[in-house]
C-alpha cells in the first residue's frame, strides 16, 4: 500500500487563536479513500483528544463510504466535497453516514445545493478563498448560514484572512502568521533580553543564587516559567514550586529547555499564543523525531531548534540578531540560520509537514529514513503535547 503522509494547517478565528488543526491526507491515484481510512485506524492510539477540534481532508481524492471505515473520534470533523451526496452511491453514503454520525465540513461548490438537500447535517461549511471574491464569500456566507458555520480555506497572508473575516467567515484555515508584517528591529528590547541574560546563566551553568537573583527581577518570568514546567505535557509527579526546586528536580539541561520557550513569551504580537503553539508542536516533533537516529544527548537540543524557529517573528527581530546575544550550540544556530547541519533536516521536515505537498514532505521523510507512520503518529503527539501547554 502507498504511504499516506499527513500535513496540516491551524484554523485561526477572529480572536486570533488557533482553535482546530486541520489534517490532509496525501493520497496518490492508486490510493483511494479505502487507504485513508486504514492509516487514519493506525493513528487511533495518538489521536489528539483535547479540547481543540480535528478537520481530515482527503486533499484531492474525492470521497467515498470508504473512508467511513474509519473509527471517527468525537472530535473530528469529516471534510468532504458534495459529490458524494449527488452521485450513484449517494444513498449508500447518505446511510452511512446516519449510522456513524461523525462531524461533518462542507467543502462548498457548484453542487453544495444538492448537498446541503440530500439528508445530511453539517457543522461547517468550507469556502475556497482563492475561488471568491471577498463580495461573493459575504453573500454565500450569509445564504449558508442556515446549514452550517462558515470557514475560510486557502488563505495565504494577514490581508486575505481579515477580508474572510470581514465577509463573514468564523475561522480561516491558514499560515498567514508565520510571516513578518514589518520590518525587523536590530535588537532585542529590555525584556527579551533579560530572559537571554537569564538562559545564558543557565547554559553555562552559573551558581543557583545568581539565576534565582535574575529571575526576581521579574516576577512575572518567575511565574511563567513554573507555569511552564508544571504544565501537564511535562509529566512530572509533583508540583515544582521553586526555580531551586527546579534545579533540583530537573537539573539544569532539561531547564535549559523550558527556560528557552520563555523567550517567546516575550513577544507582544497579538498572534503570539499562536506562534508558540506552532513553534512548540515543532519542538515536539523534531524531539519525537530524532529518536533512535542521532543520540539521545541531542533531543533537548533539537527541541530548542524547534522553539526557537519562529523566534524572528515572534521578537520582531531577524534571527541573526536574535541569535547573536546567545551562546547557542552550533546545530541549533546552523538549522536556524538556514545553514543545515546535523538538525537541519530535522527543521525542514517539521516546515514540510505545514505545507501542503505531499511529495516534498515523503521526500524530507525519506532523507531520514523515517516511514509515513513514524511521521504521522509523531505529528499527532506533538499536536497533543502542545495543547497541554498555556501560552
Amino acid at each position: 500500500m502507498h504511504e499516506v503522509f499527513i500535513s496540516r494547517q491551524p484554523l485561526v478565528n477572529r480572536q486570533s487563536k488557533i482553535i482546530a488543526t486541520r489534517l490532509t491526507l496525501h493520497l496518490d491515484d492508486h490510493s483511494g479513500t479505502k487507504a485513508a481510512a486504514q492509516t487514519l485506524n493506525a493513528l487511533a492510539d495518538v489521536w489528539p483528544m483535547g479540547e481543540r477540534s480535528i478537520f481530515v481532508s482527503c486533499g484531492e481524492t474525492p470521497c467515498d463510504v470508504d473512508l467511513l471505515d474509519w473509527s471517527v473520534p468525537q472530535n473530528a470533523t469529516i471534510e468532504l466535497g458534495s459529490a458524494p451526496f449527488v452521485g450513484a452511491a449517494a444513498g449508500e453514503f447518505i446511510a452511512a453516514l446516519q449510522t456513524q454520525q461523525p462531524a461533518l465540513c462542507l467543502d462548498f461548490d457548484a453542487q453544495a445545493a444538492q448537498a446541503v438537500s440530500a439528508g445530511a447535517q453539517f457543522r461547517f461549511i468550507a469556502f475556497n478563498a482563492k475561488a471568491f471574491t471577498p463580495a461573493q464569500l459575504k453573500v454565500l456566507a450569509t445564504k449558508t448560514q442556515p446549514y452550517g458555520i462558515g470557514v475560510a480555506l486557502n488563505v495565504d497572508s494577514a490581508a486575505e484572512f481579515q477580508a474572510c473575516l470581514d465577509a463573514g467567515m468564523n475561522a480561516a484555515a491558514s499560515w498567514f502568521f508565520k510571516h513578518p508584517t514589518s520590518a525587523p528591529a536590530k535588537a532585542l528590547n529590555p525584556g527579551q533580553a533579560q530572559i537571554v541574560r537569564v538562559l545564558n546563566l543557565v547554559r553555562k551553568n552559573a551558581d543557583v543564587k545568581e539565576i534565582e537573583t535574575a529571575l526576581k527581577n521579574d516576577v512575572a518570568l518567575s511565574y511563567k516559567l513554573l507555569r511552564y514546567i508544571n504544565s501537564a505535557g511535562f509529566g512530572l509527579s509533583c508540583e515544582i514550586q521553586s526555580f531551586r526546586h527546579a534545579v533540583t528536580i530537573l537539573g539544569y539541561e532539561k531547564l535549559n529547555k523550558w527556560l528557552s520557550l520563555l523567550l517567546a513569551t516575550a513577544s507582544k504580537d497579538p498572534m503570539a499564543p499562536s506562534l508558540m503553539y506552532t513553534a512548540l508542536t515543532r519542538a515536539r516533533l523534531m524531539e519525537l523525531l530524532a529518536h533512535g537516529l542521532v543520540d539521545r544527548a541531542e533531543y533537548d537540543n533539537l527541541f530548542i531548534t524547534g522553539a526557537f524557529s519562529l523566534l524572528d517573528v515572534l521578537l520582531g527581530v531577524g534571527m541573526e540578531h536574535a541569535l547573536d546575544a546567545m551562546h547557542l550550540p552550533e546545530p541549533i544556530s546552523d538549522a536556524l540560520l538556514g545553514n543545515g547541519g546535523l538538525y537541519g533536516p530535522f527543521l525542514d521536515l517539521a516546515i514540510a509537514c505545514e505545507g501542503n505537498d505531499g511529495e516534498a514532505i515523503a521526500e524530507q521523510a525519506g532523507m531520514l529514513g523515517l516511514s509515513a507512520d513514524q511521521l504521522n503518529r509523531a505529528q499527532l503527539q506533538a499536536l497533543a503535547f502542545a495543547d497541554t501547554m498555556e501560552f
